[in-house]
């Protein structure tokens, strides 16, 4: 949930994060636990998460370079849209299909390196696909995800008129 702060332009956000997969040891080992988890935000549907598949985790829930992956698309989309409205674009529809990749460091971490987002956006007429394409640099400046990110969230868009 966001909350307005007392200083202008400033947002809080807080959530509940529950670990579910104690199977009754507890932590006492590193194959005696399950990585299930629930996500929680008051007045939101909860979100089941776990680790990704090679760090023992259910691959029937999301994991967190899921929601990374998740959250940098979809804060391009929300920036896009507005970026497409002040420069008079309409927009009919936006599919991305993005992609990340993530390292591990061979020390028990990593990080991610590069996310690609590959937006497929159909504009309403013609003489908006250019304006449409320029609108995804905008939305690169705009998104605060990507702004917070340490590594390069790349843009293959197309852009396409709707057939007359």
């Amino acid at each position: 949930m966001a909350e307005r702060s007392v200083a202008l332009g400033e947002h809080r956000y807080a959530l509940t994060s529950t670990w579910t997969g104690n199977t009754g040891a507890g932590t006492s080992g590193y194959r005696d636990y399950r990585r299930d988890v629930t996500l929680e935000v008051d007045g939101k549907p909860e979100i089941l998460a776990s680790a990704d598949k090679p760090f023992r985790g259910d691959t029937s829930r999301w994991n967190p370079e899921d929601l990374l992956l998740a959250s940098l698309s979809e804060c391009h989309l929300l920036s896009y849209l507005h970026a497409c409205v002040t420069a008079g674009v309409v927009v009919l529809s936006y599919r991305d299909t993005a992609s990340g990749l993530m390292r591990e460091n061979g020390a028990g971490g990593g990080a991610f390196v590069e996310v690609m987002l590959r937006p497929e956006v159909v504009v309403a007429d013609a003489s908006m696909v250019h304006a449409a394409e320029r609108a995804h640099a905008q939305a690169n400046e705009w998104c605060f995800i990507a702004n917070s990110m340490n590594f390069p969230v790349r843009h293959e868009a197309t852009v396409t008129a709707q057939a007359s």
